[in-house]
């Protein structure tokens, strides 16, 4: 947990969909700075949805996305850009280019967005190369690597312009269990190396009891936040069935998975 209790996200009465479908309604949540973050939920409850309103990919239909007091919805021009500098994103697919090598993906963001003459963007690249432990793989192409390591160098792309926020979008998901277990160390130690804040949207329970701060936790029946709190305080004190059955790994009954299908089901 970080030592501060200063705010560095706002998320403030957001309400997010796409055309006349509304995925969530009405939420506010804040991250501070320096924790590890987590949002988590079922299928289809929105985790992608929000992830992509707060990176700038989406425009919410009513709400605020506040970094440092500073609302993404409504920044334009330079302050979007300055905005959108000081947050850094790993999808989930990695999204490398698959045509150039590690060292020429990670330099893309020093390419679009800095002056910096060519040796100096080959260092920086090959400086967070080696944070995340892919040192000697800078002339690889990602087809020569395996998912763990497709997923560090996407990390490795996103810290490179230093951004005080990192998104990672299912960090683990497809990976086994030891490399689950390496991906969960890395993001703790440059969470405390960096003294970066991390939004991770995740499903995996493993992951999230080792590297979650607090988390938040979305429902697609109420289209909102059912839970907040420690993974920890979720699992031993929830009295929502939900949530219990999600951190105890409880069985729902079935009345209520019933009560949970989709209208047209």
């Amino acid at each position: 947990m970080p030592e501060t209790q200063e705010t560095i996200i706002e998320i403030k009465n957001l309400t997010v969909g796409y055309g006349d479908t509304i995925v969530l309604q009405d939420v506010s949540f804040d991250v501070r700075r320096g924790e590890i973050f987590v949002v988590l939920g079922g299928s289809g409850c929105g985790k992608s949805t929000l992830l992509k309103n707060m990176i700038g990919l989406h425009r919410p239909q009513i709400g605020q996305i506040l970094y440092d007091g500073q609302d993404m919805v409504t920044a334009e021009g330079a302050q979007r850009r300055s905005l959108l500098r000081s947050i850094g994103v790993m999808y989930q697919s990695g999204a490398l280019f698959g045509s150039l090598t590690l060292m020429e993906n990670v330099r893309l963001p020093l390419e679009e967005f800095t002056d910096l003459p060519d040796p100096a963007m080959d260092l920086i690249a090959a400086m967070k190369l080696q944070l995340v432990g892919l040192k000697g793989f800078d002339h690889y192409l990602p087809s020569e690597l395996s998912g763990g390591m497709r997923k560090r160098a996407a990390i490795a792309r996103a810290m490179v312009l230093d951004p005080q926020i990192l998104f990672l979008d299912e960090p683990t998901a497809g990976l086994d269990p030891i490399i689950s277990a390496e991906m969960d160390q890395l993001i703790l130690q440059l969470a405390e190396s960096l003294s970066m804040t991390f939004v991770i949207v995740t499903h995996e329970l493993p992951s999230i009891f080792a590297v979650a701060d607090r988390v938040i936790m979305l429902d697609r029946r109420t289209k909102g936040i059912v839970a907040s709190g420690s993974p920890a305080q979720l699992r031993d004190t929830s009295t929502d069935p939900w949530v219990r059955s999600f951190f105890r790994r409880e069985t729902i009954p079935a009345v209520m998975r019933q009560e949970d299908r989709p209208p047209h089901e």
